[in-house]
């Protein structure tokens, strides 16, 4: 039997997700077999496994550090918000269906023995499960059939590690209050506690840390520093929304309300002088060098997002003046129509963007697959990418035909209209030099001649930041510590 530890947080954003994979790689290096699992997760950041079920990126990333193959066992409940009060529930890496919030409250219990059975699974693949709970235990009002946090970790009887943010200020009350709020025999599963995100120097908390001891009776299992470290985030609370500033290479991506797997576009921000712009208005779109419509949880509701506030137009204005590329739902927004005859989104019609010669049906079925092959021939910009080889997913509720009614042949389709491209695969620019190729493509477009950096294929880059995460938290972990609570486990 695996032994397990869980990470839990004082609230959302507290680094539960970095520190379960910085355990499982430090882990790992120590030789044992290491896997992640978070029983619930919603996110609209999905992976795509070998055999074609659908998880968490987080999870994935998780795996990656583990060195392990993304499972779904190790997330077997994903829900993917479709509006401000629904979401579409994933079991085991299959679509369930649609629920609202209440619905969904009320049926959660009934995953219980998924999750037990998903559990039971990573248990003979691994020694030791990282376990990541959501949000926070202390949210007392979701207490009943609780399947993620304190719930989750009496059904695993698993120690828990209970982390707070101190760069949002107020990490002690953060953690005393968490406590506090817990019932006698959940606050006796915390076995340390965490302060995460520390800036400065750390002798100024030792006074603090020694009341939070007192007052709450469990033991600083370490300060971890600030790090500054390259990982996909859960999609929520990441900052890559906020940057604006504007690069020598300027790409834009169209943040609609429903935005997903944005993580296709991390790949850029390693390369040096390029800026990556998350964009909402018209206004603030400007000139870019390359637009990219993003993955979409609702295809046709964020295409009426932009035809609404204007980007649609502004978008069709720049296409043949600059490159125009979408992934997945914003392929399907650039075709000529969507049909929805089933209701999946908004039953009916709508008449897309048409920039792309394609036209796209809902289905009830959701296309899951992993994809790989060489880069079809391309004229304009993506030329440089013809033959290149390319790794990576499709997730989609639609099927999309040409307007002679076949498939697409290779993974990108063009327009008409030079320079405007669509592909259904996540993850088609992450492979060796792609990403590399098409920024030095633009910046030949405009007649500069970028810095020669050492720039990693995407994977390699990513080990890169796994080492450095886990180097962090050999450090500023008691280990020792850590691994006297799997060793008291009764597991």
């Amino acid at each position: 039997m695996a032994k397990v530890i869980m990470i839990q947080g004082t609230m959302s954003g507290a680094g539960k997700s970095l520190l379960v994979a910085g355990l499982c790689r430090v882990m790992k290096r120590d030789g044992y077999r290491v896997a992640p699992f978070k029983s619930q997760n919603m996110a609209l950041n999905s992976f795509i496994t070998r055999e074609g079920l659908e998880m968490g990126r987080a999870q994935a990333m998780q795996a990656e550090a583990a060195g392990i193959a993304p499972l779904a066992c190790m997330n077997p409940v994903l829900l993917k918000p479709t509006d401000h009060t629904g979401s579409q529930v994933i079991v085991n890496g299959q679509v369930l269906g649609n629920m609202g919030a209440r619905e969904y409250f009320a049926y959660k219990k009934n995953l219980l023995p998924d999750i037990k059975r998903a559990f039971q699974k990573l248990e003979g693949l691994a020694d030791i499960i990282v376990v990541e709970g959501a949000g926070s235990p202390a949210e007392i009002n979701l207490r009943e059939h609780d399947i993620v946090n304190m719930g989750l970790a009496e059904v695993l009887d698993a120690p828990v590690l209970l982390a707070g943010d101190i760069d949002r200020g107020g990490v002690f009350a953060q953690l005393l209050g968490t406590l506090m709020l817990l019932t006698e025999a959940e606050r006796s599963r915390v076995k340390g506690l965490i302060i995460n995100k520390f800036r400065g120097d750390k002798s100024l908390l030792d006074s603090g840390i020694g009341i939070l001891e007192e007052k709450g009776g469990i033991p600083v299992a370490g300060v971890v520093p600030y790090m500054d470290i390259d990982l996909e985030d859960e999609d929520s609370l990441t900052g890559r929304f906020g940057n604006r500033s504007r690069g020598r290479v300027d790409l834009a991506v169209i943040r609609y309300p429903r935005i997903s797997n944005f993580t296709d576009f991390n790949v850029f921000g390693q390369i040096p002088e390029v800026s990556v712009r998350y964009v909402s208005s018209a206004a603030d779109l400007g000139c870019p060098d390359l637009v990219f419509l993003p993955g979409s949880k609702n295809t046709m509701g964020d295409l009426g997002w932009m035809r609404q506030n204007g980007l649609e137009d502004a978008v069709k204005a720049l296409a043949g003046q600059v490159p125009v590329c979408g992934i997945c739902g914003g392929y399907q927004m650039m075709g000529t129509e969507i049909l929805d005859p089933d209701g999946m989104e908004t039953e009916g019609a709508m008449e897309g963007m048409g920039l792309l010669p394609i036209r796209t049906e809902l289905k009830q079925e959701k296309v899951r697959r992993q994809a790989h092959g060489a880069i079809n021939r391309l004229e304009g910009v993506f030329s440089a990418l013809s033959g290149l080889g390319y790794e990576g997913y499709e997730i989609h509720m639609g099927q999309s035909v040409t307007e002679g009614g076949g498939s697409p042949e290779g993974p990108f389709v063009t327009g008409s209209c030079k320079n405007v491209y669509g592909t259904y695969v996540h993850g088609v620019f992450d492979k060796g030099a792609a990403a590399m190729a098409l920024v030095k493509a633009l910046a030949g477009r405009k007649g500069i001649a970028l810095g020669h950096g050492d720039i990693l294929d995407f994977k390699d880059y990513k080990e890169k930041q796994y080492e450095k995460l886990a180097d962090i938290l050999a450090e500023y972990l008691d280990m020792e510590q850590v691994y006297g609570m799997l060793r008291d486990a009764q597991i």
